[in-house]
């Protein structure tokens, strides 16, 4: 069964979007780890060099770029390629405004920075009951930002 999102634009005009189930969203989420741990070990290997001068002050810069490139890269991929990460544009999954409007930067930010909470007690549990919960699929950073995650429709060329 396919849930979808009636939106009514205020021109009067009525369509749906077809949300992504959480099974969808967990995959992607999944693809994205594993894309931001390819980029964390290049990271690594290249400042582990500098373990010689001090390993203390390397395992602080390794703990601070795991962080920013852990939420900058859901930040800065959605926001550069329109609500797609790279699990999202391989599984063909999409964020946008739950309202048809156009997706803004503080949208994006906000269910990022909230992808913490969702985190929480370990293995997603907040943010996967929230999905399973919600009736437009939503975890809590889609609620806080008004955004919901759609499956791109796939059109054939007549």
């Amino acid at each position: 069964m396919k849930l979808t999102l009636p939106i009514r634009t205020p021109e009067g005009i009525v369509f749906s979007q077809t949300l992504a189930g959480p099974v969808m969203r967990f995959f992607a989420w999944l693809i994205d780890g594993l894309a931001v741990l390819a980029i964390m070990t290049v990271v690594t290997g290249a400042i582990r060099i500098f373990e010689l001068v001090s390993p203390g002050m390397v395992n602080a810069v390794l703990t601070i770029a795991f962080f920013v490139l852990n939420l900058g890269f859901s930040i800065f991929l959605e926001w550069a390629w329109r609500g797609q990460t790279v699990g999202k544009k391989l599984l063909g999954l999409r964020v946008v405004d739950a309202e048809g409007m156009r997706l803004q930067f503080d949208q994006i930010a906000t269910r990022n920075l909230l992808r913490i909470l969702d985190l929480l007690p370990g293995a997603y549990v907040v943010g996967g009951l929230s999905c399973w919960l919600s009736t437009r699929c939503q975890r809590l950073g889609d609620i806080a930002a008004n955004t919901i995650v759609i499956r791109i429709p796939v059109v054939t060329e007549p």
